[in-house]
């Protein structure tokens, strides 16, 4: 699909991973909506690149339904999404305090899965009633997944389950809307550059990166947001999650 003129939405879209995408599609020509509970790091990123910043808590139905609404009012109804919102709260199953809280447990599946399948359910909706372009192509959806689906470590049952759910939401999802062309992928980054991770003292970032086999550092926010434009220009990347992660496998701790 080529972007120019066309309307996506990314979540989490104030800083790291959905900063650097909406940067990107900015710049081949999209019109970007950013959503993120972060108000104003989401208009400092929209100013940047002339893009909207909208206030959306993704696990809300009413407020993922109102913040699509007034992106599609400003920028007609999106081809594209791209869900980059989430948190990692770690916790063990059982820990020296007792069994994890429920809550705890329940806020990252909320964010996480219901997150993405919200934005998704609602993006899908609109795309479903906008006319083909050339090929067919109604949409594309891309998802961010962990590679912690595949390899969670110790203390990340909630956050490895919840992405887990994200690569068992892709093939579903792009079978139901192929008849349709729409598109559905993930993405399964492994260590990057993140808020989340640049709160770490970097000692321990530094050692991090280095267990990456090649290239030995922690990946950068722009190349998950190469890889996500990669997928929406290639028409046969469908139902499928893929692994950006240096060739990593995590250990159990």
């Amino acid at each position: 699909m080529k972007v120019q003129g066309i309307a996506a939405i990314v979540t989490g879209g104030g800083s790291g991973l959905g900063a650097a995408t909406g940067r990107a599609l900015a710049a081949a020509g999209a019109r970007v909506a950013l959503l993120d509970l972060n108000e104003q790091a989401a208009a400092a990123v929209a100013g940047e690149i002339g893009g909207l910043a909208l206030v959306c808590d993704v696990s809300d139905a009413a407020s993922a339904e109102a913040a699509v609404a007034r992106a599609a009012q400003a920028h007609g109804p999106a081809r594209i999404l791209v869900n980059c919102a989430g948190v990692a709260t770690a916790g063990r199953i059982v820990g020296r305090n007792g069994p994890l809280d429920l809550s705890a447990y329940a806020r990252v599946i909320e964010i996480n899965l219901i997150g993405t399948f919200n934005l998704m359910r609602l993006v899908a909706a609109g795309a479903l009633a906008l006319d083909p372009l050339e090929g067919g192509e109604r949409g594309v959806i891309v998802s961010t997944a962990s590679v912690a689906a595949y390899e969670g470590q110790i203390g990340q049952a909630a956050y490895a389950s919840s992405k887990a759910g994200i690569v068992g939401l892709t093939l579903p999802a792009a079978r139901e809307f192929a008849p349709a062309g729409i598109r559905v992928c993930a993405i399964a980054p492994g260590l990057f550059e993140t808020p989340m991770m640049k709160g770490l003292p970097q000692e321990v970032q530094d050692s991090l990166g280095a267990a990456v086999p090649f290239p030995p550092r922690l990946g950068r926010p722009e190349e998950y947001a190469r890889l996500v434009m990669a997928i929406i220009d290639n028409p046969m990347l469908n139902g499928e999650v893929i692994r950006l992660d240096g060739a990593l496998r995590m250990q159990a701790r």
